[in-house]
């Protein structure tokens, strides 16, 4: 799928999950997390072919302007959505699948203490709510609900689960309560 593709894409995330958006226009002139999504969009596949310095300069611009940090080498499905983004950060090698959405303060980081992958996979349709912190090189599956400042560190998160407190206990399996522990990676 290209680049404009996924833009457009984006474009509907926003008017889906946000009722406060009228117009394309208006999400353009208006929502500024999908500025910093275009800016990703765009540099994403100058930094996959190795150009040095700029995608990250690029980015860094957008982190200036709209407090949203995206590494460009992350890999970020379409469908993407970012409500109010503000202190957002995305690290390097953080995957997110389609469809996903993702309110301000969310940190989807490293611990310091991997090489290789070190930040988070999120599954499709998968909800981080507002200073939800996500840490390590773990999965949170598909359908997941992380809840408002959940805090989750080196613990996987199955499909269709509900993760809420810190740290993160799972609340709700297939639509069912339940109290399940979260399982650690190694």
């Amino acid at each position: 799928m290209d680049v404009f593709t996924k833009i457009v894409k984006d474009f509907k995330a926003v008017k889906k999950n946000d009722p406060a958006s009228k117009s394309y226009l208006e999400i353009f002139l208006c929502h500024t997390p999908i500025w910093t999504i275009i800016s990703y969009r765009l540099m994403n596949p100058l930094a996959k072919i190795g150009i040095p310095i700029l995608p990250r300069f690029i980015m860094t611009l957008s982190k200036i302007i709209t407090g949203i940090e995206i590494h460009p080498l992350a890999k970020i499905g379409e469908g993407f959505f970012i409500d109010h983004g503000q202190a957002t950060v995305i690290g390097e090698t953080a995957v997110i699948g389609k469809n996903c959405v993702l309110f301000h303060n969310v940190t989807l980081g490293g611990t310091g203490k991997h090489i290789g992958k070190r930040h988070p996979t999120l599954g499709n349709n998968v909800y981080v709510g507002t200073g939800a912190t996500l840490l390590g090189p773990i999965t949170i599956g598909n359908n997941a609900r992380i809840g408002a400042e959940t805090f989750i560190i080196m613990h996987n998160v199955p499909n269709n689960a509900t993760v809420v407190g810190v740290p993160g206990k799972i609340v709700k399996l297939n639509g069912k309560k339940t109290s399940k522990k979260l399982a650690k990676t190694k």
